[in-house]
């Protein structure tokens, strides 16, 4: 079984009718399933219904860095063979169920940020976490989790940075690079760098905030 995971804790919950409609709307039949980073028992009665699962991630990493476990321990629910996570903060703006056909084994399916690249060439290649496929339970993602626990930093996506250490040929051996069209970022589009017609949009920070927000206004006023 190929699952679509999200995860999120209260602070991030007003995302989640919305990242779900965009999915349900172009992936009718796509398993979806629910990570609880500490959701009140409000917002998991309100998000019960529209998921097809969820389980409760126990761990003593805060927020976001709860991810890599959250994909981790979705991978070892019996039956499921690949896990294509994404952020609460990304629109699905098409078909993404062959994104399954791109994993590989023992490494994380991911697109390059190319505008973290550029603004921080000194440090290589960096990766975006809002995307992220896995075809059973990599033994770099094992670490990743970990290093979430025992070292984080900035957040998850650096965490897993500085396990590379700099090394463009270890990123080569664990990170699978995907094709920008399942996660074009917000300043991809500043940088005039975006694909045409993305499959998922990652609309970052608190600036992608605010256009999520506008849009979820938008989708409610078609109603």
């Amino acid at each position: 079984m190929e699952i679509i995971l999200t995860g999120c804790d209260d602070k991030t919950a007003w995302q989640v009718p919305f990242f779900v409609k965009s999915i349900r709307t172009h992936n009718p039949s796509a398993e979806l399933i629910l990570a609880d980073f500490g959701l009140s028992e409000e917002n998991l009665e309100k998000f019960s219904h529209l998921f097809d699962g969820v389980f409760y991630v126990d761990s003593d990493a805060k927020g976001w860095f709860k991810k890599p476990l959250a994909i981790l321990e979705a991978s070892q629910i019996v039956g499921v063979t690949k896990v294509c996570w994404l952020d609460t903060d990304c629109q699905v703006t098409a078909d993404i169920s062959d994104i399954f056909k791109l994993s590989t084994p023992q490494t994380l399916g991911m697109v390059e940020d190319r505008p973290w690249t550029a603004r921080r060439p000194q440090l290589g290649k960096w990766y975006n976490s809002g995307c992220v496929l896995v075809e059973g339970a990599p033994q770099i993602l094992k670490l990743w989790a970990k290093q979430c626990v025992t070292n984080p930093t900035q957040g998850d996506q650096e965490v897993l940075h500085m396990m590379m250490d700099g090394d463009e040929i270890k990123k080569i051996r664990f990170i699978n690079p995907l094709p920008h069209t399942y996660n074009t970022l917000r300043l991809d589009y500043i940088d005039n760098i975006a694909v045409k017609n993305p499959k998922v949009i990652h609309h970052t920070g608190d600036k992608g905030n605010a256009v999520l927000s506008e849009l979820m206004k938008q989708s409610n006023e078609e109603k």
